[in-house]
């Protein structure tokens, strides 16, 4: 899909919207929308860019968007999932996927956590030695039919986003196989363990350039290369490689495509693509970033100290990471409106602000758009990940309605509610009343 053909689609959906009610200046002045169809040929996509003869997973970071709905129609179009934590675990499960297709990664993993997970069966991928004597301990009592691997860090270094770069020489995930002793003694667990059969390696994700990615996905090739060779034995069957991919928040281009990732990929490691090594990905933002936008109606607008300032729906409730480190995630922002309908005008320099009660709540700065008025839409395009799926719960604001949307042939616009809007009441409930 085309970055023209992916906007003509997001028109179409926030006007259908608009005439459905789903937007109402009254009754929803905010919402969250999934173009399920993106979303679906961004998986197909992903999985033509690896080839049929090398055994690949590839899993969705649950994290990226945790709607149990939009998880099951991941699953409906042949990804597995991974999951960082219990809740995204259950969540997983909820979403049909069975525990083989599952990918438990946290650098955090308590004792009930690895056994509930290794009683399922589903893959488990240690981060530290400590973790790895916890498994033996489990183990020791029962059975696991999980594939278990293990983290390495292959500190190949960090990206343009600090917080989102997770090999460099201090980061706090997997075993740094740069730091002295630390491949040995890693070797030396494989070698007590025959059971400890893959190998984990994630770079980082926004900010990272793909040359930056393939070297750390080599590094962790390579340590599995020297484990099987200096085991004399193929004990090491997988490498999970990860996800990461960088989005473009820039335009309605997709940014990097699978393809180009892969091409990378054997560049820097084209022994993944032998056939020796099943492999697993973890892609997340990459695949559904693009496909969903956030819509909230302009409740007032003025001027302070010759700033024109829009108050809008949306603030740091739904876009946290662009509130509070606006350098790192600038978003685009569209002018719509009442009907929903892209808005025409002499571009003017506008503050976006949210509904938060704190200064900073703030989209965009001097942000140029046509004039703004109450009444007037503004989409916050690319949210698909990361935005309206995990709320921030400031001022006890209510977490927006999610929905689903499709195109048939003619271009009408059926929606599916993926989250229903939070009633006051549920929020008590939320509040310990």
């Amino acid at each position: 899909m085309t970055g023209s053909e992916a906007a003509e689609r997001r028109e179409r959906i926030l006007r259908a919207a608009v005439r459905q009610r789903l937007l109402d200046p009254e009754e929803a002045v905010l919402a969250g929308f999934v173009d399920l169809d993106g979303v679906a040929a961004n998986v197909a996509e992903l999985h033509r860019a690896f080839p049929a003869s090398v055994s690949a997973l590839h899993t969705f970071a649950a994290k990226a968007n945790c709607l149990v709905p939009v998880l099951a129609w991941l699953r409906e179009h042949g990804m597995g999932c991974e999951v960082a934590s219990a809740g995204e675990l259950a969540q997983a499960l909820a979403a049909g996927f069975p525990p083989e297709r599952i990918v438990f990664d946290s650098p955090a993993k308590t004792r009930g956590e690895l056994s509930l997970a290794l009683e399922l069966g589903v893959a488990v991928n240690a981060d530290s030695f400590q973790e790895l004597e916890r498994i033996d301990a489990v183990l020791a009592s029962h059975a696991s039919a999980s594939r278990i691997g293990v983290r390495v860090n292959p500190q190949v270094g960090g990206g343009s986003i600090g917080a989102m770069s997770t090999a460099t020489a201090t980061s706090k995930f997997g075993i740094g196989l740069a730091d002295e002793g630390n491949a040995e003694r890693l070797l030396r667990a494989y070698r007590e363990r025959p059971w400890l059969s893959w190998v984990h390696v994630h770079v980082g994700s926004q900010g990272c350039p793909l040359e930056l990615i393939a070297r750390g996905v080599a590094t962790a090739v390579a340590f599995a290369d020297r484990v099987n060779g200096e085991l004399g034995r193929r004990q090491v069957v997988g490498i999970d490689i990860g996800g990461g991919l960088p989005v473009d928040f820039g335009s309605d281009g997709s940014g990097p495509g699978f393809d180009t990732y892969a091409a990378a990929l054997r560049r820097h490691a084209p022994r993944l693509f032998d056939g020796e090594y099943r492999i697993a990905t973890e892609f997340g933002r990459s695949l559904i970033a693009k496909h969903g936008f956030t819509a909230a109606y302009v409740e007032y607008t003025k001027t302070t100290g010759g700033r024109p300032i829009a108050i809008t729906h949306a603030g740091a409730q739904v876009a946290t990471r662009t509130v509070f480190a606006p350098e790192a995630w600038p978003l685009r922002i569209s002018a719509h409106d009442p009907s929903g309908a892209r808005k025409d005008g002499e571009p003017l320099a506008q503050d976006i602000a949210g509904p938060c009660c704190f200064a900073g709540d703030l989209l965009a700065r001097a942000h140029p758009l046509p004039r703004l008025d109450p009444g007037d839409i503004v989409a916050l395009l690319d949210t698909g990940a990361y935005y309206f799926s995990t709320p921030f719960h400031y001022n006890s604001l209510p977490e927006p309605a999610v929905h689903g949307a499709r195109l048939d042939a003619e271009g009408n616009v059926h929606f599916r509610l993926l989250r229903p809007a939070q009633t006051l009441a549920e929020l008590l409930d939320r509040s310990g009343r």
